[in-house]
C-alpha cells in the first residue's frame, strides 16, 4: 500500500514517514501544498495524510482540487485548528477522516488502516482468503495458523493483493501501489517476489491470469 505525506513540518514528516514505513507502508512526502497537489493528482496512492496549514498552497484549497478533478483517494486530514467550524471545512471539502494536532501515531496508524479497508471494501481487520490471513493491525500473516515470515516488500504485495481479492491486479499497478515514487519501474522484482512468496504459502493462492496479471485465491479454485 502506497501512503502521500503533505506536511509543511519536515520533523513530523519524517516521523509519519518512519511510522507509517515501519508499519508496512510505501511513503512519499511533500513539504508544501503545490507539491503534494501534483503527486496526488499524478500519482496512484491508496492513502493521502494532508496538513490543512500548507504554504504555497493551503490543504483544503488541495484536497478540493483533487476531489474536483476526480481523485478518490481517502484523506485524512492534520491540523493544529481545532474549531469545529475547520471540521466541517475539512469534510465537506472531501476529507474522509480528521485528527487534530497533536495526536498519537498509533491514532494516525488505526485512522490510515481504517480508511484503506473501507476504500477496498473490507470492514475487519483481518483478510481472509481459505486458510490464509493479515492482520492489517500487526502486519503478520499467517497460513492455517502458522506465522508466515515475510519482508517489508513481500507483505506490501500480499496486503495489496488481499485487500483486492477478487479482482485480476496488472504488474503495471503492483509497482505503482508498492513502491514510493523514485522506484525504478523497469525492475524485475514483482516476479521475484511473486515466486517468493508462492514458496512460502504454496502454489496455489496467487494465480497468474494470463495477458493481465495476478489475483489472489484460496486454492483449488478455477484460474482464467
Amino acid at each position: 500500500m502506497r501512503i502521500l505525506v503533505v506536511e509543511d513540518d519536515k520533523d513530523l514528516a519524517k516521523q509519519l514517514k518512519r511510522a507509517l514505513e515501519e508499519a508496512g507502508y510505501a511513503v512519499d512526502v511533500a513539504h508544501d501544498g503545490e507539491e503534494g497537489h501534483f503527486l496526488g493528482d499524478t500519482e496512484p496512492y491508496d492513502a493521502a495524510i494532508l496538513d490543512l496549514g500548507l504554504p504555497v498552497l493551503d490543504g483544503l484549497s488541495v484536497l478540493d482540487r483533487w476531489r474536483s478533478q476526480g481523485r478518490a483517494m481517502p484523506v485524512l486530514v492534520l491540523t493544529a485548528r481545532d474549531r469545529w467550524s475547520d471540521k466541517v471545512s475539512g469534510i465537506d471539502a472531501g476529507a474522509d477522516d480528521y485528527v487534530t494536532k497533536p495526536f498519537r501515531m498509533e491514532e494516525i496508524l488505526a485512522r490510515v488502516r481504517a480508511l484503506i479497508r473501507r476504500a477496498a471494501g473490507h470492514a475487519s481487520a483481518e483478510l481472509e482468503c481459505g486458510a490464509l490471513r493479515i492482520d492489517t493491525r500487526s502486519g503478520r500473516a499467517t497460513l492455517d495458523g502458522t506465522l508466515v515470515k515475510l519482508t517489508a516488500q513481500e507483505y506490501r504485495l500480499l496486503s495489496y493483493l488481499m485487500h483486492h481479492q477478487g479482482k485480476v491486479v496488472s504488474r503495471t499497478e503492483l509497482i505503482e501501489h508498492i513502491y514510493h515514487q523514485d522506484f525504478d519501474r523497469e525492475s524485475n522484482t514483482i516476479e521475484v517476489f511473486v515466486g517468493r512468496l508462492r514458496k512460502k504459502l504454496g502454489e496455489g493462492y496467487i494465480a497468474t491470469v494470463r495477458g493481465l496479471g495476478y489475483r489472489i485465491q484460496p486454492p483449488g479454485d478455477a484460474e482464467d
